[in-house]
């Protein structure tokens, strides 16, 4: 059953509705730029003047997160390592109410464009600059993977290059994310979550007609191996185990939602704070559906190639194609689907790559610019300033379009771009906690454990040799030829001497961000300690400001200081 793509390309109607799909976004962002308060301030491009929805927002945080990554790189994780992985939702509903509970009201009574300038307020100016280099490193690498993701895509269905695909997108992103600000991308959100979905649907409706039903995808996934919720491995060198989904799952939700600058802006945009928590409620069962809809699309393309795998088979020279591939392989003959599917490949990115560029554009400008300006007694005018924001908006567009192109060494995109979150992510939201809820935590202590936790998270994360990564069984039977290579057959040898690498190097990725925190955590609170009992002048303050703390330390404090 080798399958010959040759004759399988996207026809004229295809092409349209990727057209139409890219230019209804540029609409919206021109929409814009020519009403309402036009962008001309950065409380409208950065903040949408505080008038945005529950629901557009609810929609928002779930693609800012879940992007073309999690389409491609969740498909192909539950068709070659089964259904682990989805346990991660878990993690989610734990998360969920600590973030709209703990960490949101802090940053609601700030009220600041950006979330670092809570850490100069609770450390000094030190601290925030550290923090948000880190931030920008983290996410502008990320952005470029999320960039590649759906390039490789594009390549493997229509011929078109990575080269030309990220440029398309790039120029795209930058255009209606300049000209629109942050309610354009907003707005644009909520289109592309929809075309999301039904890249989603189109795959489980067509696998389930094909082979007969839903109960059937359940049946060839189980014969396979590939329905497995069973691993309870407390061993942190375990891929994939309820603990390590749980808990890599329930601290990367809480660093990203927590206090991710990209989510913490967005929720920033609507005027209250009940508003905000509800939207990060909301925001919960749409993301879970949309995992377990791709999670379920990956069982689904699994009932097709069962029996022939096209990577094991040199069909394809990565896992990340499978998605596509099975569009391409199974409905190129219905004009327009395929074509509607990209859309919904470019639109995951899309989203993602927006609000990535505007939070970044927002912390240069308020992190960098606007101090830069104040230490030399400058003042920068709010048109000067709006004008700054959108050329960082453009500036860092063309990085990250640079930056994708590195993406294309990484063999795994999922496991890439959780690793990016955890080794930087989970030290960010160490520091965060330290200020939050510790009041005793001192500068030097903050900065000390964040430094610490993220060299260590960078050694662990990024340290080689790594052992490979071993693959359910795949199946070639039933293939008429094979190009199968010694190179793929390796990839899904079962066998595997994991002990010979050295112990830190095989914990599994998804552990990376809890142990960032928690080193941040220990670190930070030690050397906080040794630095007040030795330095009179950092010992309790009583005028410390409550609003810095989560609001059960916080009412602590103002009984404490009421007294006085």
């Amino acid at each position: 059953m080798i399958i010959n793509m040759n004759n399988k390309t996207l026809t004229w109607l295809d092409y349209v509705i990727v057209f139409i799909t890219l230019l209804i976004s540029s609409l919206i962002g021109l929409y814009y730029r020519y009403t309402g308060g036009r962008q001309k301030t950065t409380q409208e491009f950065f903040n949408a003047n505080r008038d945005m929805g529950v629901v557009t927002i609810a929609i928002g945080l779930m693609v800012s997160y879940l992007s073309a990554i999690s389409l491609l790189g969740v498909s192909s994780e539950i068709y070659n390592y089964g259904t682990h992985y989805s346990v991660i939702i878990i993690g989610y509903v734990l998360a969920t109410p600590i973030i709209a509970y703990f960490y949101l009201p802090v940053f609601f009574k700030l009220n600041s464009t950006s979330s670092f300038q809570y850490l100069e307020m609770r450390f000094g100016n030190t601290t925030k600059l550290i923090t948000s280099t880190i931030f920008l490193l983290q996410f502008l690498l990320y952005c470029g993977v999320v960039i590649y993701a759906p390039a490789l895509a594009i390549e493997s269905t229509t011929g078109l290059s990575v080269t030309m695909s990220v440029v398309i997108m790039a120029i795209v992103c930058t255009f209606y994310s300049t000209i629109g600000g942050i309610k354009a991308v907003l707005i644009t959100d909520v289109f592309q979550a929809i075309l999301m979905i039904i890249s989603v649907v189109i795959v489980i409706v067509n696998a389930a007609i094909d082979v007969g039903g839903i109960y059937e995808i359940f049946n060839i996934a189980q014969r396979g191996g590939r329905i497995d919720f069973n691993n309870f491995s407390m061993d942190p060198t375990t891929r994939h185990s309820w603990w390590s989904v749980t808990i890599g799952g329930f601290f990367t939700y809480l660093s990203i939602y927590g206090v991710n600058q990209v989510q913490v802006q967005r929720m920033l945009t609507i005027r209250k704070l009940k508003n905000a928590q509800k939207a990060v409620w909301l925001s919960l069962p749409i993301t879970i559906i949309l995992v377990i809809g791709i999670s379920f699309s990956g069982l689904a393309i699994y009932s097709r190639y069962h029996n022939c795998d096209p990577v094991k088979n040199g069909e394809l020279s990565s896992d990340d194609q499978l998605m596509p591939y099975y569009i391409m392989d199974n409905l190129s003959k219905y004009p327009g689907v395929p074509g509607l599917f990209i859309a919904g490949i470019f639109s995951a990115g899309l989203s993602t790559i927006s609000a990535i560029q505007n939070s970044i554009a927002a912390i240069i400008l308020e992190d960098y610019i606007k101090p830069f300006y104040k230490s030399r007694n400058m003042e920068l005018d709010e048109n000067r300033k709006t004008i700054i924001g959108k050329l960082l908006a453009i500036f860092t567009g063309i990085i990250c379009l640079g930056l994708s192109f590195i993406a294309s060494y990484f063999v795994n995109v999922l496991q890439a771009a959780l690793t990016i979150f955890g080794i930087a992510g989970g030290p960010l939201l160490g520091i965060y906690t330290l200020g939050i809820f510790f009041e005793s935590t001192n500068q030097t202590g903050a900065i000390t454990g964040l430094l610490v936790s993220l060299i260590f998270s960078s050694w662990i994360g990024f340290g080689q040799p790594k052992p490979k990564i071993i693959k359910l069984n795949a199946d070639t039977s039933n293939c008429y030829s094979s190009n199968l290579t010694i190179t793929n057959n390796l990839n899904y040898n079962n066998s595997s001497n994991d002990y010979d690498y050295f112990y830190l190097y095989r914990i599994s990725y998804m552990w990376y961000c809890f142990i960032g925190f928690f080193c941040c955590l220990i670190v930070g609170l030690l050397i906080s300690k040794i630095k007040n009992l030795t330095d009179k002048s950092n010992q309790h303050n009583d005028n410390v400001n409550p609003d810095l703390f989560t609001p059960f330390i916080a009412e602590k404090i103002r009984k404490r200081q009421s007294k006085i």
